[in-house]
């Protein structure tokens, strides 16, 4: 039970002597560096534009640094274990001061954004957003550096439910496929029969499922067997505990709503309206994470998710206030990782192909060794 505990949150192998073991021993990019850079601009511009198209998003800017007062930075986990940089603004000689945060995603803000930009049901909005997670352990797909497709989309009453999060999800599947064939067709060298593409179907699972097949493992351990099985799998209800008595994963109490009655399944009730995309990385041999994203909570499930998480004093940020007033609309949204997605789509074997950031010495060195080319 231990592993299961250490294993709901703090992302990255946490091992440099074990990374080395993992990054591939045998590999060669199938792109120049020049080449790598003007490939990432054409899935960039193919999935932005057609991500809007898909969900009737339109782009919008988004905030680097949030007030610390207004609570819609994202605390990512409910146990602390990752924080946001901050900062004090003197401004004014202290008359007029800011305590600013550097955002770690933009999941709370959009919701006010939604209202900002007078977003209907069925409209919604996406950013070009750029974040710094300093907690992170740097290794092959883990960076303090993170880019994200962050979008949200205003939603009715009656569209709270598993099919709708469903259809969405297909969606967003279908504009991943056409990039991965977007890419392929002007850089033909990445079509690769050592690297197989990205499968046509996206198998849906809850993760009580995923528990039931494989009980005695720890959460990433269950997510590579069932990538095994399904190369590509949307994990339902990330957040609500399991039968064992472990979440699959630490969630944040104020965006996804991981405390809904969705349906039984022999006998036992489900929860939750959200889930990750997790896909099979052919060039890393690894569990590769895309995109979490969920239905948003309300009123309710969000009171419920802070008294269950210790933190129902949150309900005093003007964020949480406009929840429960209603003043903000229900959404669905998430985040689609820009770099995990082009270090797949380009059959990369790490980030730093594809993103520039900061990256230790004895990693930058494992790299060049193992012919593995990290921007910097």
């Amino acid at each position: 039970m231990a592993d299961k505990r250490a294993d709901l949150a703090g992302p990255g192998i946490g091992n440099y002597d074990e990374l080395e073991k993992i990054l591939p021993a045998d590999y060669r990019s199938l792109l120049t560096p020049r080449e790598t850079q003007k490939a990432i601009f054409e899935a960039k511009e193919y999935i932005e534009d057609h991500l809007c198209k898909e969900l009737n998003l339109m782009m919008v800017q988004v905030p680097l640094i949030v007030d610390v007062e207004s609570g819609v930075n994202d605390l990512l986990d409910r146990d602390g274990s990752r924080t946001p940089i901050q900062f004090h603004i003197s401004n004014d000689y202290e008359k007029h001061p800011i305590d600013a945060q550097v955002v770690q995603a933009a999941t709370k803000w959009k919701r006010i954004a939604l209202k900002q930009f007078s977003m209907k049901p069925g409209e919604g909005i996406c950013t070009d957003m750029r974040a710094v997670r300093k907690d992170y352990f740097l290794d092959h797909d883990h960076s303090c550096y993170v880019d994200q497709w962050d979008w949200e989309r205003v939603i009715k009453p009656n569209q709270r439910n598993i099919k709708f999060l469903k259809e969405v999800v297909g969606k967003i599947w279908k504009v991943l496929k056409g990039a991965e064939r977007h890419v392929q067709k002007t850089y033909p060298k990445l079509k690769n029969k050592k690297y197989p593409n990205l499968p046509d179907e996206l198998k849906f699972l809850h993760a009580e499922e995923i528990l039931e097949m494989y009980p005695d493992l720890p959460r990433k351990a269950r997510e590579t067997e069932i990538l095994q099985k399904y190369p590509a799998v949307f994990i339902i209800g990330i957040g609500w505990p399991l039968k064992d008595g472990y979440p699959h994963e630490n969630r944040a109490a104020d965006y996804d709503d991981w405390v809904t009655e969705t349906s039984s399944k022999g006998g036992k009730t489900l929860h939750g309206l959200n889930g990750d995309i997790l896909v099979w990385n052919p060039v890393t041999r690894r569990r590769h994470e895309l995109t979490s994203m969920g239905i948003r909570v309300n009123a309710e499930t969000l009171k419920l998710q802070l008294e269950m998480s210790g933190q129902s004093h949150f309900l005093n940020q003007p964020y949480h206030r406009g929840i429960v007033t209603n003043e903000l609309p229900l959404s669905i949204g998430g985040g689609i990782g820009q770099s995990r997605t082009y270090m797949l789509l380009l059959k990369k074997a790490h980030l730093g192909e594809v993103s520039v950031t900061v990256w230790p010495k004895v990693l930058k060195e494992m790299c060049a060794s193992k012919k593995i080319f990290v921007l910097e």
